[in-house]
């Protein structure tokens, strides 16, 4: 009997979801597998019954969920507090879900701040009242799903990789273990390391030196050119089955997707540590909280205090 598999995106930009699609002809196996019973990307099940006629919201039990997007709304917490209750096993997935993602940047300010920005001081809005009628509540800040729920599986990646989630799912269904990769986007790069690098940060439009069709362990690290590569303090596996991480593969800096090295690391202590070790000075970056939290700020980022 297939197992029984549910799923739903929150503050998201719905990348993971095309992510799925594109696991490609290997996805017609799992799909066999599987029998989805709830997934709003894909198919009509409504969460307060099909005609609205239930009072709360309910989603049908299901061996895997998967939760993509951090929590942003008290719609949010509810919806993945019944996933927990109705999954045997759940999913974040994406770099959103396991770790707040682009999302969590807003977590630099209020909320009061933020919605005055938007409906209010925007030069592209009318000035108008927050919204309240038939809204969620936003929640304070934007949480990864972890810090509402327990969590069995973090699926990292803006978006993750096909390799990753068919793997994650076929593990699950076969009964094996899934684990994360332990090393960082530095372990699998195969440029040329001296140690040693300019003095003055790059301006990312600026073209890296390297020769085009040459393999890419004949470019010197792309640090050590003077570009800032979050490489060091990010956890590899974005290549997938290729190895080679993706943004180095198209000759671009470690943007940092894939997340912290481990739940206790500080990306930020890591990355001035990694900058300072070459001769780089970290305080030629002026927002350094946000460029090196940027795609795991939920547990991080907070407003700065008023002076």
């Amino acid at each position: 009997m297939p197992a029984r598999l549910a799923e739903e995106w929150f503050a998201i930009c719905g990348g993971c979801e095309v992510t799925i699609l594109d696991i490609g002809e290997p996805l017609l196996d799992l799909l066999e597998k599987v029998q989805i019973v709830h997934m709003p990307v894909l198919m009509d099940h409504k969460l307060y019954g099909q005609t609205g006629e239930k009072a709360e919201m309910e989603i049908p039990e299901a061996e895997v969920g998967l939760i993509s997007g951090g929590i942003r709304s008290d719609e949010h917490k509810l919806l993945a507090q019944e996933m927990r209750r109705k999954c045997k096993t759940l999913i974040a997935l994406g770099s959103c879900a396991c770790y707040g993602g682009i999302p969590a940047l807003a977590n630099l300010c209020t909320t009061e701040e933020l919605l005055t920005k938007v409906y209010r001081e925007s030069v592209t809005t009318d000035k108008n009242g927050f919204p309240h009628e038939q809204v969620p509540a936003l929640t304070d800040r934007v949480y990864a799903v972890s810090e509402v729920v327990k969590v069995d599986v973090m699926l990292p990646g803006c978006p993750t990789t096909p390799e990753m989630v068919a793997g994650a799912l076929t593990a699950l269904l076969e009964g094996r273990p899934f684990t994360l990769s332990t090393k960082s986007v530095c372990d699998e790069c195969p440029t040329i390391r001296e140690k040693k690098a300019v003095s003055t940060l790059r301006r990312r439009l600026e073209a890296p030196t390297f020769t085009p069709g040459a393999p890419l362990n004949q470019m010197r690290c792309l640090m050590e050119q003077g570009f800032l590569c979050n490489g060091p303090a990010t956890r590899s596996g974005c290549g997938g089955s290729e190895g080679t991480p993706r943004c180095i593969r198209a000759y671009m800096p470690c943007e940092g997707c894939f997340g912290p090295l481990s739940e206790k690391a500080n990306p930020m202590v890591d990355m001035m540590g990694a900058l300072s070790s070459i001769g780089l000075d970290p305080k030629q970056i002026p927002d350094r909280a946000a460029t090196f939290n940027r795609f795991s700020g939920a547990g991080r980022l907070r407003p700065a205090p008023k002076r």
